[in-house]
Order: structure tokens, then sequence, then C-alpha cells
């Protein structure tokens, strides 16, 4: 959004005024990141994240160019190829650590964002685009941590593809054919490695130019903030550089410092043993189990164990894991309250922190655990609130709800009472 007050870039030197002139990229940049972009003055460091979230893309694509040099997507020697990295090319092990915490890093960043978005209803008009483009994001991050998961061609990377793959099996007619078209044979092979491989190179580069479109919905409404209150005049504004390109620094700093702690001192932890062992068609894993970032999906996945007339529990799971990120694409018409921020909201606060965050938090912990109980009751008790948080408790807390009384402005929230926001708003006061 151009607001009135918004710095105009002016070039000092000829160069930069010639480039202007031919390609005002300083321009584009100065707009979109710099003192030519108003930002709220009151964003917390939760609206860090999405700074960091592309900051992990860059590091994966990156990461991932140099490691696709020397791995050989071929079911023969994938797994001897990814050894060679880790043993024979110079900085390689360094490389595939920084890939695969890396992936790990960015979703922890995008959950974090998501979750925000979730608390401060950053879904809400105008910025349902923002929101619908963010949910695609996702989907596609889900599907390309899945293919790269794939590459390794351990024993995990192998029967992972087969359980993910065999889901498509549950679709009525075309579940069994569009499975086997999908992995050019009747099992993981040759020919689902080669797909997988090509897709996994693709699809960030995909998500780059979503995260664009993403970026430029953001900047015609702009930014929300913590209050959930649109910005009314100067006041309530900063310039993006340099008070938040500082602010994002000081948290890319912290967020360096843990992913290098993790990547210089535990880059096994988040992964799964059986993966260091070649891939064997012959010999299934005790426990079969995806990456963690997959874990609360895959809980609502098994939490079907019970066929429901006509429809398979297979089929059941399948189309409750899905609808569980599909039904986010929704939440701008669900969520029907005036009010964005869950700070004044005391109903809505109460739901969230006491109702989705722990069921999250047992979705992930039952996804990682055996599929034996106590942990697939406890799946099926957490997917049905998940589900009813969304379609049901929602849009009553947001129908029946009092909220607590908005501050006038921005600048009146962080200030107090703003007095030129009042005159901006209603000249007649004056």
């Amino acid at each position: 959004m151009s607001f009135p007050w918004a710095k105009e870039y002016k070039p000092a030197i000829g160069l930069t005024q010639w480039l202007d002139e031919k390609l005002p990229l300083p321009r584009f940049v100065y707009n979109a990141v710099g003192a030519g972009y108003p930002v709220p003055r009151n964003l917390n460091y939760m609206w860090n994240f999405g700074v960091l979230a592309g900051f992990c893309l860059m590091l994966q694509i990156i990461t991932g160019v140099i490691l696709a040099m020397h791995y050989a997507p071929n079911a023969l020697v994938a797994f001897d190829s990814t050894e060679h990295i880790m043993r024979d090319v110079n900085w390689g092990w360094m490389m595939r650590y920084a890939h695969a915490n890396g992936a790990s890093a960015f979703f922890v960043v995008v959950y974090l964002h998501i979750f925000r978005g979730f608390f401060y209803s950053s879904y809400k008009a105008p910025r349902e685009m923002i929101w619908l483009l963010g949910v695609v994001i996702f989907l596609l991050m889900m599907a390309t941590a899945f293919m790269g998961y794939v590459l390794p061609w351990g024993q995990m990377s192998f029967w992972g593809a087969k359980v993910i793959t065999g889901l498509f099996g549950a679709i009525p007619v075309v579940g069994e054919p569009l499975q086997i078209w999908l992995l050019g044979g009747f099992a993981p092979d040759n020919a689902a490695l080669n797909r997988f491989f090509s897709l996994h190179f693709l699809l960030p580069f995909v998500i780059a130019g979503v995260i664009i479109l993403h970026i430029w919905a953001l900047h015609i409404p702009g930014s929300s903030n913590p209050t959930g209150v649109e910005v009314k005049a100067e006041s309530d504004t900063v310039p993006f550089h340099p008070y938040y390109t500082a602010k994002d620094g000081f948290g890319l700093g912290v967020f360096l410092l843990i992913y290098c702690a993790i990547l210089f001192f535990a880059p096994n932890a988040l992964g799964h043993p059986d993966n260091y062992i070649p891939a064997n068609p012959l010999s299934t894993p005790a426990h079969i189990v995806p990456e963690w970032y997959f874990w609360p999906f895959y809980a609502i996945l098994r939490a079907f164990t019970y066929d429901f007339f006509f429809i398979p529990a297979k089929l059941m799971g399948v189309l409750a894991m899905f609808g569980s990120i599909l039904v986010w694409f929704f939440l701008p018409w669900l969520d029907t309250s005036p009010v964005r921020s869950g700070h004044y909201r005391p109903l809505f606060r109460k739901f969230f922190w006491f109702g989705l965050i722990p069921t999250m938090a047992i979705l992930f912990y039952c996804g990682g655990a055996p599929a034996e109980e106590p942990f697939v009751m406890l799946s099926q008790l957490a997917s049905l609130y998940y589900f009813a948080h969304f379609l049901i408790i929602l849009p009553l807390v947001s129908s029946i709800e009092k909220p607590e009384p908005l501050p006038f402005s921005i600048t009146e929230a962080v200030l107090g009472k703003d007095e030129s926001a009042v005159l901006n708003a209603n000249p007649t006061a004056a």
C-alpha cells in the first residue's frame, strides 16, 4: 500500500538516476522493503517469521543445487551417492546436513508464521488473498519435503514413499491406476525416484514464485499488526528500513545461532536412524514414520480405524488428512468476528491457547508414536476437536463473543491517546 506520507525514492548520483530510468530495480526494492514502505509501528517479533521463511527457502535452494551436482537419482546407486556426498565431496557433509536441517527449520518458522496468523486473524479482509496464497505455499512445501525425503533411498525413504503414495490407492475406481501412474510402476523404484528428484528440484522455484505473489498481495492492503486496527495516520507507521530491517536482522541472528547449534552439534537429532540403512523392499521397518513436520497430519490419517457404512476407513483417513489443511482456505469466511486480534477476543483466546494449541501438540506426539493404544484413541479425540475448532467453535465464538474495546489507532495502543489520528479520521472534530 502506498500511503500519502511514504518516502519517495530519489537517486543521488548519475548512475542510479540512469538505472532508475532504464530499469527501476532500486526503486522497486526501496518501495518493497526499504524506507519507501511504511509499516505499522507496533509489529512484534512474531512478524519476523515471514522473513526467516524466505531466508530458509534461499538456504534450501542454494544447498539443494549443490547437492544435485553430486546426487545420482538411480535406485542402484542413490544411497551410495548420498554417502559419497557425506564422505568424499569437500564440505559435502555440511551441505547435506544444512539441507536436511534447513527443511526442519523451514517448517518450524512456517508453523510459527501460520499460528501467528491464526491468533491475529491475519486471514480476515482485506488480506484474504495473502492467506490463501500462504496455504498454497504450505501445500507446495509439504509436497517438496516429501519427495526430498525419498531421495536418500534409505529404509524410511523407501517405505515412506510406499505408504504415502499408497494413499492414492484409497480413492475409488481411479485410485490404483493413479498410484501406478505416479510411481511409474507397482512400487517405488527408478521411475519414481527420477520423478521425485525432478519435482523436488523444480518445486522450490515454484514456491519462490508463489512467495513473490504472496508479498505482492501483502503490499496492497499493507501489513497487519497485533491490535488488528488499520493504519489511520502517519503516526501509526514507521519506514520498513531501518526499523524492521534491524529487527529482522536481530531475529535472523538468533535463528542462525540455534540453527548452527543443531547443524554442528546434533545434525541427526531430527532424522530417523533407519534411513542410514539402504532401502530394502523385502524388509519392512517395525515402525514407519514420516519426518516430524508431517506428524499431526499423519496422526489424523491413522485416526480412522473402522469403516463407516460403505466408506473404507483408509479413504476417510485420506480425506480427513487433506481436509485438515484445506479447511484453512475457508477461515476468512468461517471467522465472522469484526475484531481481528486475539488480544481483544477473550473467548477466542481461551479456545486458541487451551484448545487448538494442546490439540496440535497431541497430534504431533501421536503422529510420531506407534499405531497402538492409547495413541490411536488420543489421535481420534484430537482429530475430532481439530475439525470442531475450525468448523463449529470458531464460527460460534465469532457470533456470540463480546470483544474487548479496541484502541482508536495503532499509536493510541502504543503511546496513549493520539489526537492527530482522531483529527485525520474526523476533521470536523477540530
